[in-house]
């Protein structure tokens, strides 16, 4: 009978980095670095097109489809003066599959927006402090309690 090994794919991770205090950041880059803090952009990555998808969905009125996510990517890359890496229509969409997956955005039907229309400190707090943390330290802890018996 063979013995079942587990497999080492996590269920789930979080990287959470510790910056200075966001005093004199604005727009783009605030954003850039909250997304450098949980580990959405990897520090001196220069494929940063994930903020732009970010702040696009946060500084919309309305509901966006992935579409609409793409044009006002692109123009903000233009605005910003920044090359135009990362707008293929498949990265935008796995771009928004992160930010879904970190419970920043949800989606609704055919559609894009911050989860719930909330506040971001209110979905950081409930979602990932509160739910996405939690689950995982606990889990290690079990971990630390197994290898310690």
């Amino acid at each position: 009978m063979a013995k079942s090994v587990s497999k080492e794919i996590p269920l789930a991770e979080i990287t959470l980095r510790k910056y200075e205090k966001p005093y004199e950041l604005k727009g783009r880059e605030l954003i850039k670095k909250l997304c450098l803090s949980v580990g959405l952009l990897q520090p001196g990555d220069s494929r940063d097109v994930v903020v732009d998808v970010f702040q696009s969905i946060l500084t919309a009125k309305k509901e966006m489809t992935s579409e609409d996510v793409e044009k006002a990517v692109v123009e903000n890359r233009k605005r910003h003066k920044l090359p135009m890496l990362g707008i293929a229509p498949s990265n935008i969409r796995r771009q928004l599959k992160r930010l879904r997956d970190l419970f920043l955005i949800e989606k609704v039907a055919n559609t894009y927006r911050i989860t719930e229309n909330a506040r971001l400190t209110e979905i950081f707090a409930e979602k990932i402090e509160q739910f996405y943390l939690k689950t995982i330290v606990e889990r290690v802890k079990e971990y630390f309690e197994a290898v310690q018996s």
